[in-house]
């Protein structure tokens, strides 16, 4: 039985931050163990919602800010000004310090008197005889939700019995006001540079969660409070930081967020967040990516294929297996995707004949007696050409097989005869070469074609896709942004190798530009970097915006 699903609770934190001669320092409490939440944890100043949030009468107490206005900075429809009022609200009832002005328009400071009333009234919120609006109104405050901006957001993984939607704020640290914790929530409070608290938790001083360890080395690059509230008013969408949880290396569990590899495909196959799914790819142990779908890996990591070559099994004794890109020639290989295969293997498809992809359906078939799919092999050295297609596919062609109906979508650039199979039920592309993670693919002339490469990226756009299954490395998610990032880093290089161009008077063999064009590389990538750097300016060349002979290239001006 699944556990129950965990719905987040709104929620909003606010990060105080000071200028000192060594760089900002940030507030941070220690909450106590009595709690359900980060017993124990060094957190900021923060909490859920309350009802008492959105009322009419705080929101009129609000300066600079009205609900619409921070609605639309959080991308909600309504109720975003709440989450302004929480963070200050909860920072005041767990520290003592208020954001806030007086009447007459200045920063509350406090006087020792002041700071003792307050206490008190401390005490009746946080025991629920008042609210904050009854403290508001009685030292005629009103809230400085102007001095706080928007810095990000994290929803608490999944599998978790307490989960949080939690905003994050950044502010100036109020001056003329002293920090006291509760006692209640808070036993303890500190100022520290945010790389001093990282490294204190690394040593065990202090305890951290993940999202305050990742916010604190967001916050360690700015150099002055100005700097980090410039940077959080920048107009631009912020990141969901939804950390996932899967099992290492080392068998024990490993957070990941959006930037890791295995975050995609851990959301997929475990979303409960049991933490069951790994955050590696270990070749010869098969893999469920979706419904009668299963990922074997070939154990030929390198450079080139980074963790390895992918073939994909599809069906179930029932229907029959098809096998997507069987890989190298490899017979342990060949051997685990017949053990793997649910029933009995009947199909082999290709998505193109690279050497990595396709010479193992030679003895796959041989073993098995399955029908090859694919396209034949371009006439070229880098092609496998034992690879003989019982039947060639065509652009469009659709395909039962597996009991799963593929359709082939053919995207010549890196290969002439590289293809891509939807599966138009899981809407789960498998694309091969096409697009891989981690890296840009390598395209290579005389075959590869990089305005070729660049049309048939596009065509993806057009498709409806949920996940990409790529030839090397775990599935990837939002298909129409990977497309788009790709589509920026050609221009970008292409940009690069034209002011390349420029630097040179005489024309440049590829040998003295790519030091140039991909002086961002590293050196050792250069030789592969020479093969697309080649087929930059054959498209160049094609739009008569270079020149070439004799093995040498240069920029008409």
């Amino acid at each position: 039985m699944n556990p129950p699903i965990v719905v987040p609770r709104p929620a909003a934190t606010v990060i105080l931050a000071r200028d000192t001669s060594d760089g900002i320092e940030v507030f941070m409490m220690q909450r106590t163990t009595e709690v359900a939440f980060a017993k124990g944890m060094h957190v900021f100043p923060g909490g859920g919602i309350d009802p008492t949030d959105h009322h009419e009468e705080i929101a009129s107490l609000c300066v600079g800010l009205t609900d619409d206005l921070a609605s639309n900075t959080l991308g909600i429809e309504k109720g975003g000004l709440a989450y302004w009022i929480a963070a200050i609200r909860e920072c005041f009832e767990e520290s003592g310090l208020l954001l806030g002005y007086r009447h007459d328009d200045e920063l509350v400071q406090l006087n020792e008197h002041e700071a003792l009333r307050l206490s008190d009234l401390r005490t009746a919120l946080a025991e629920n005889k008042i609210t904050f609006v009854d403290v508001l109104k009685a030292e005629q405050f009103r809230v400085a939700t102007d001095k706080i901006a928007y810095f990000s957001h994290w929803i608490t993984m999944p599998g978790r019995p307490k989960r949080y939607d939690t905003r994050f704020f950044v502010a100036q640290a109020p001056v003329g006001q002293i920090a006291k914790q509760d006692d209640y929530e808070t036993v303890g409070q500190r100022w520290v540079r945010p790389a001093d608290a990282i490294e204190k938790s690394r040593l065990g001083e202090i305890d951290l969660m993940f999202p305050t360890i990742k916010t604190l080395e967001s916050l360690s690059r700015f150099a002055t409070v100005q700097d980090l509230l410039d940077h959080a008013r920048e107009p631009k969408p912020k990141q969901l930081m939804t950390p996932r949880i899967g099992t290492g290396r080392n068998g024990q569990p490993e957070i990941l967020v959006a930037s890791d590899y295995a975050y995609a495909e851990i959301g997929k196959i475990d979303p409960q967040g049991a933490g069951t799914a790994k955050t590696y790819i270990e070749p010869g142990i098969p893999v469920e990516i979706a419904p009668n779908v299963l990922r074997l890996t070939a154990a030929n990591p390198g450079m080139m294929t980074g963790p390895g070559t992918n073939s994909y099994l599809i069906g179930t004794q029932e229907t029959g297996i098809a096998v997507i890109d069987p890989g190298p020639p490899l017979t342990e290989h060949i051997d685990a995707l017949i053990k793997a295969a649910r029933g009995p293997i009947k199909w082999i498809l290709c998505t193109h004949t690279h050497l990595d992809h396709s010479p193992a359906a030679l003895e796959l078939k041989a073993r098995t007696g399955a029908t090859l799919f694919g396209m034949p092999p371009p006439p070229y050295p880098n092609q496998d050409q034992t690879f003989v297609p019982d039947v060639i596919v065509t652009h469009h062609q659709r395909l039962r097989v597996g009991g799963a109906d593929l359709r082939v979508i053919h995207v010549p650039g890196h290969a002439s005869n590289q293809v891509c199979y939807l599966h138009e039920t899981e809407h789960l592309m498998f694309t091969g070469d096409h697009l891989m993670q981690g890296s840009t693919v390598v395209i290579s002339p005389p075959d590869g074609n990089m305005a070729t490469y660049l049309a048939s990226l596009r065509l993806l756009q057009e498709e409806q896709i949920d996940f990409l299954a790529p030839g090397h490395g775990f599935l990837m998610d939002k298909p129409k942004d990977a497309v788009d990032r790709v589509l920026i880093h050609r221009q970008d290089r292409e940009n690069k190798v034209v002011a390349a161009l420029k630097t040179f008077e005489q024309p440049v063999t590829l040998e003295e530009l790519v030091p140039v064009a991909y002086k961002d590389t590293a050196e050792k990538l250069h030789k592969v970097a020479m093969r697309s750097l080649f087929a930059h300016l054959q498209k160049l060349v094609e739009e008569q915006r270079v020149s070439y002979a004799n093995d040498r290239w240069l920029l008409k001006r």
